[in-house]
């Protein structure tokens, strides 16, 4: 049955296969047309059968046109057969640096009576596939002082492998065991089977030649007449896939089937047990990656132990939750990543690759961007990012003119406190100072709505117009708390207005925050990714890092709570002993007597969002933390 199943996937692919050559070759007849109908008409004139005047401009015109549509056609065929596909960055992996791994993959091979996979590399990715890079672009640089034996010293353009690429997941590595990671590859490893058709081969680097052809229009930094040139090129390209894009993804599809009918003979129980390790590791690297390596790559940072760190969170989860207590036992089994000679060396190039992709990092260490261990994590990166964004906070409070608290014990007055913060962001704290007002009641709160309105504007964002200029709904809440007979209605909107005015506060000092802290990533994002900081040897284009940003940016609400957040914890650490740690699944994190304080969130939540200090000022009351001490900023 498996045979059936094998033979009828292969057959599949082949018809597409041969659906996607058509294609191209009726592509070729539609060129060859005019020349051909050229060649038809010049026969008539020389034997004497097509003679006339119409018949004479009629074989002028056509071998004009026919000689420019062959022009045109041998140009598009040059730049699809020419033009460099695009592939996936991945990190090499040599033989001598994988020996065993190298002999798994040829051992499966043989058991699914495959071809072998010419070559091995990770990506930082949950994910596994075959990647063709026969393409002349992506051959291996020449060695000095070695000569082909065979092919001679005009060999060197045949240097390529014909078999694919097997790119692994690095997670995989570090997290699996030998027989699930020989489980997961099967399905992939079979591909090659089907690969080595010639006609299946044959349309993939057509669809790949068109798909890079379409990219060519697309470069910048082109002369106008070249650029209009590919743009034709690239249109053309782009009839022709969207004409086989179909039958490429049904080849495809069959490919697929085929191979995973094939590897169903290889260690099919264990492949069940491994596919449930996948969505494990996907989950573990994913919240690794947002939580833990994105705040220190903000931070100039980059994690070198990445994939180990996968261990480590998944662990965690084990520990937390049941139902993966049976996933801990598993680590006494051999992991796969004992297949490599060095997996620390592997596991530091794969990370900062990771960085690259994820974050647009630059390719090599610099004084602004430098490796960093786990167990330096909580000083290097936690406690450096919670005093810089509380540096940040207190930069824009002090550019919006907003006073210190004068019940600070200090000897310097303008130290920075938590105690600021919190009365800055206090809904009893705004209308308290201003005096009742003159005007009447009515026409003030009236004028309380629109007076919230210039907290968006971009002078109230930079943080310029600020220190000049009150904010308006102070005197209008005032006059609305002043003693006078109001009834519940009026109550309710002297209540209204008041969480208007601090939600005007909270949106103006966010919005600042925004600003400023666009204004400095624009004066150090320049030195990521460079064309002097790439390698000779990239195969891929990395002129648009991050290919793959891990989260949206952040909204100017996210960001003060971050820095509130940040503040808090300094505080803490200055005043009641707390010490930064590291989270494996939640990523930095606060510790109050060896203990993660998890209750801060929503304690900060209900300062920003509501202007209610009363839950974050209990929990720092029974934690021990002084807010009006002050804090020590980087």
């Amino acid at each position: 049955m498996t045979g059936i199943g094998v033979e009828a996937g292969a057959q599949a692919a082949r018809s597409r296969a041969l659906a996607v050559l058509r294609i191209r070759s009726r592509a070729l007849a539609v060129a060859l047309l005019p020349a051909a109908v050229a060649v038809v008409l010049l026969a008539g004139g020389s034997t004497g059968h097509l003679v006339g005047g119409v018949w004479d401009a009629a074989r002028l015109v056509m071998s004009v046109f026919g000689v420019l549509v062959l022009l045109a056609a041998g140009v598009i065929a040059l730049v699809v057969a020419r033009a460099r596909p695009a592939v996936s960055p991945t990190v090499a992996i040599a033989e001598e640096a994988a020996p065993d791994l190298y002999r798994m993959v040829r051992d499966l091979a043989d058991r699914l009576d495959v071809p072998a996979p010419s070559a091995i590399a990770l990506t930082p990715d949950c994910d596994s596939w075959l990647e063709d890079r026969t393409h002349p672009a992506h051959g291996p640089p020449p060695q000095e002082g070695r000569d082909d034996e065979i092919a001679g010293a005009g060999g060197s353009h045949r240097r390529v492998p014909a078999a694919p690429v097997l790119v692994i997941g690095s997670p995989f590595l570090w997290w699996m065991r030998v027989g699930e990671l020989r489980a997961v590859l099967a399905p992939v490893v079979a591909g090659t089977g089907p690969s080595a058709h010639p006609d299946i081969a044959a349309a993939r680097r057509f669809v790949r030649g068109l798909d890079a052809a379409v990219a060519v229009g697309s470069t910048p930094g082109r002369c106008p007449l070249t650029r209009v040139l590919c743009a034709g090129v690239a249109s053309v390209a782009r009839l022709m896939l969207r004409g086989c894009r179909e039958h490429a993804a049904l080849m495809e599809r069959g490919v697929a089937a085929a191979a995973a009918e094939r590897a169903q003979a290889v260690d099919y129980g264990l492949r069940i047990v491994a596919q449930e390790q996948v969505g494990l590791a996907y989950a573990g690297w994913d919240r690794l990656l947002t939580r833990v390596a994105l705040p220190a790559w903000r931070m100039g940072r980059w994690p070198s132990r990445l994939d180990a760190g996968v261990v480590a969170a998944l662990t965690e989860l084990s520990r937390r939750d049941r139902l993966a207590e049976g996933f801990a036992s598993r680590l006494g089994e051999r992991p796969a990543c004992d297949l490599l000679e060095e997996p620390g060396t592997i596991d530091e190039a794969a990370s900062l690759l990771a960085a690259r992709l994820f974050h647009g990092g630059p390719a090599e260490n610099g004084p602004d961007w430098a490796p960093v261990d786990w167990q330096e994590y909580p000083e290097e990166v936690v406690d450096r990012k919670w005093r810089l964004d509380a540096a940040r906070l207190h930069r824009v409070l002090d550019a919006q003119g907003v006073t210190h608290t004068p019940s600070t014990t200090a000897p310097d007055s303008h130290a920075p406190t938590l105690a600021r913060v919190l009365t800055h962001l206090s809904a009893s704290h705004h209308p308290a100072p201003e005096p009742p007002s003159t005007h009447q009641a009515g026409p003030a709160l009236d004028a309380s709505a629109p007076a919230a309105a210039p907290s968006n504007t971009p002078a109230a964002a930079d943080g310029e117009s600020l220190p000049q200029e009150p904010p308006a709904p102070a005197p209008a809440l005032a006059s609305a708390s002043a003693p006078a007979p109001a009834s519940d209605d009026e109550s309710v909107t002297a209540g209204t207005g008041r969480h208007t005015t601090v939600q005007g506060e909270a949106e103006t000092l966010a919005a600042a925050l925004t600003a400023e802290l666009a204004r400095e990533e624009a004066t150090t994002s320049h030195p990521r990714s460079t064309p002097e900081t790439t390698s000779d040897a990239t195969l891929w284009d990395d002129t648009a890092l991050p290919l793959f940003p891990l989260q949206p940016p952040r909204t100017a609400r996210e960001l003060l709570t971050d820095h509130v957040t940040a503040m808090v914890c300094c505080a803490a650490i200055d005043t009641a002993g707390a010490t930064p740690g590291l989270d494996w699944l939640d990523g930095p994190s606060l510790l109050i007597n060896g203990e993660r304080a998890a209750d801060l969130t929503p304690r900060v939540l209900s300062l920003v969002e509501d202007g209610d200090p009363a839950p974050l000022r209990a929990w720092l009351v029974k934690s021990g933390i002084r807010p009006e001490k002050p804090v020590r900023l980087v």
